[in-house]
């Protein structure tokens, strides 16, 4: 195409608009690359960024140490080599990545309104392995006033509604794991954060629903958004990729869909895909992805349907765990935008979770990859693990969070939903063997499994699945029960259950990329003038070695990329 064939001509062209996104624009800027466009297929900003818990997992960064922790790239290293399957990942990307990662965390630091706190209590997913930490690797984003947005504070993508007070006050990670378990101060805490919301009137006065400080994913996407406005970056909203468009090899541009009209878009020097995986693409599911599969299951955004990875495919770039999802089970609930995931609850003392033969297949309290990785070599036709049930009774419906069911106090029986009953969502019954009936779980095996646990709490030790061995189980478990804190009775009627579903937040497989985030044809050769960072390329943590095991990648690779198309040394 001749220059006066292009519609509109930018530098760069990045697709997508979460972190991986927002970084490699910021990051080209600074490195002197100031033509940048970002372009978004929705309405909202941030894409599965914004919707996320917001961490971001990356070992030796700036705020660890300030911290005073004691880390290595040795130690890291040999952690990801001792929890990802051989083969999975060339060893070149995780060097790539613990070298980079934390260059790319000051790089922010010093250059943007970009701030993290470090997680010092949260724990590597699997403790138990060599070269693990039992916190400090892991960082969340400092809270953030979302009226510096000005009018594009709506167009903003909320965080997760799991991970907002009555859907309307957000708080931290760190807050999220004492008011699930009604930890000590945590009476105090909600009266913090709802006077915060309730005594900004000026705020709400001007139609604005969520608290104005924002935290977790909508932090993190609108501190950088912030960054980006300072600069006057555009980013197109109601934007989506058609094709990308090649001359003599190398991709120079793409076509978009924009208002109802086609335009062509000149890339110079190049196009930064960071658009998303395929999780709310059923097709592509039931193409790649292990059964039971399901779009309604998945926590990921709308807008997720794999373009970016299609387009490149069909440019001939090669693939790479494209049978990957980031698993973690799901609670669909009728009316509400998506689905939760079920993290901590599973974790708590006191509760279990069966498959429909009323049989337990994993332990609940480890990391939710792990436990759906399970579920996966537990479920056949004959025996399936999906759906499932957690099991608990009245002492943890009144101690615990429990997914829309919160409290007993919160949401006493009398206000839960009748259609949650009729849908089999929710089951409640005076004995063990009426709710099993109820649902239709095989009560004789239901009754045996919650013996097994209730002799398991008092010993403290769970012969079948090591529950509440590792320090990443005893992170979401209760220390006012012993010997063992994720182990308790389940023995006060009446017997609760919700069902869950083998879900996911995304999908982790996509176009395989180099340390330079170039995406790679079968034989290698890099695609001249394209680069792919976050769920549509190939994961490099693909096991979620820790919290923020997504968003460390696709901001790291994103620098790289930037530092590529720019020509920057860092």
């Amino acid at each position: 195409m001749t220059e006066k064939n292009w519609d509109h001509s930018a530098d760069v062209v990045i697709v997508g608009s979460g972190n991986g996104a927002m970084t490699a624009a910021l990051s080209l800027y600074e490195m002197g690359v100031k033509d940048v466009l970002i372009i978004e297929k929705s309405s909202l900003i941030g894409g599965t960024s914004a919707t996320s818990g917001g961490g971001v997992w990356i070992p030796n960064n700036r705020y660890a140490k300030a911290a005073g922790a004691q880390d290595s790239f040795a130690d890291a290293k040999q952690y990801l080599l001792n929890t990802t399957p051989d083969g999975a990942v060339p060893e070149e990307m995780v060097d790539a990545y613990l070298q980079n990662g934390p260059k790319m965390v000051e790089f922010l630091h010093q250059r943007s309104d970009v701030r993290y706190v470090t997680l010092e209590h949260y724990p590597d997913y699997y403790t138990n392995i060599e070269g693990s930490r039992a916190g400090h690797r892991s960082m969340e984003p400092e809270r953030f006033d979302s009226s510096l947005l000005g009018e594009d504070v709506k167009r903003l993508r909320p965080s997760h509604h799991m991970m907002r007070l009555f859907d309307r006050i957000y708080f931290t990670q760190v807050e999220a794991a004492l008011l699930t378990v009604q930890g000590k101060g945590w009476i105090a805490l909600t009266l913090k954060l709802m006077a915060s919301f309730y005594f900004d009137i000026l705020w709400r006065l001007k139609g604005n629903p969520n608290s104005r400080k924002v935290c977790t994913g909508a932090a993190g996407v609108a501190r950088l958004w912030y960054s980006l406005k300072k600069r006057n970056i555009p980013l197109w909203s109601e934007t989506a990729m058609q094709n990308l468009i090649e001359d003599q090899g190398r991709v120079v541009g793409l076509s978009v869909s924009k208002g109802g009209k086609t335009l062509s878009i000149q890339a110079r020097k190049g196009v930064v895909l960071a658009a998303g995986g395929f999780e709310k693409n059923q097709a592509m599911r039931e193409h790649y992805l292990p059964e039971p599969t399901s779009v309604d299951w998945s926590a990921g955004v709308e807008g997720n349907t794999g373009d970016a990875i299609r387009e490149g495919m069909r440019l001939g770039a090669a693939t790479r765990l494209m049978d990957g999802a980031w698993w973690c089970t799901t609670i669909s609930v009728p009316g509400e935008p998506a689905p939760r995931l079920s993290i901590m609850e599973k974790s708590f003392p006191g509760s279990c979770v069966v498959n429909m033969q009323g049989e337990r297949f994993a332990n609940e309290s480890q990391n939710y990859m792990a436990f759906q990785k399970d579920l996966y070599k537990a479920h056949t036709s004959e025996v399936p693990c999906s759906p499932m049930y957690q099991i608990f009774d009245a002492r943890f419906r009144r101690d615990y969070i429990v997914g829309p069911l919160m409290t007993a106090k919160l949401k006493p029986d009398n206000r839960i939903p009748k259609e949650w009953f009729d849908t089999r969502l929710v089951g409640k019954a005076n004995t063990v063997k009426e709710l099993a009936e109820q649902l239709g779980i095989n009560a004789e095996n239901l009754e045996a499994t919650v013996a097994k646990m209730n002799s398991y709490a008092k010993t403290g030790s769970d012969p079948d699945f090591q529950r509440g061995d590792s320090a990443y189980d005893r992170y979401y478990g209760d220390p006012r029960f012993e010997p063992n804190p994720c182990l308790g009775a389940i023995d006060e009627a009446p017997f609760y259950a919700i069902r869950v579903d083998a879900g996911d937040f995304g999908t982790q497989g996509g176009l395989v990329t180099n340390p330079d985030a170039q995406v790679l044809k079968e034989n290698g050769e890099a695609i001249a003038g394209l680069y792919a960072t976050g769920n549509c390329s190939a994961a490099v943590l693909p096991t979620y070695p820790g919290p923020g095991s997504t968003l460390g990648p696709a901001m790291t690779f994103a620098y790289q990329a930037a530092k590529h198309i720019s020509g920057f040394k860092d």
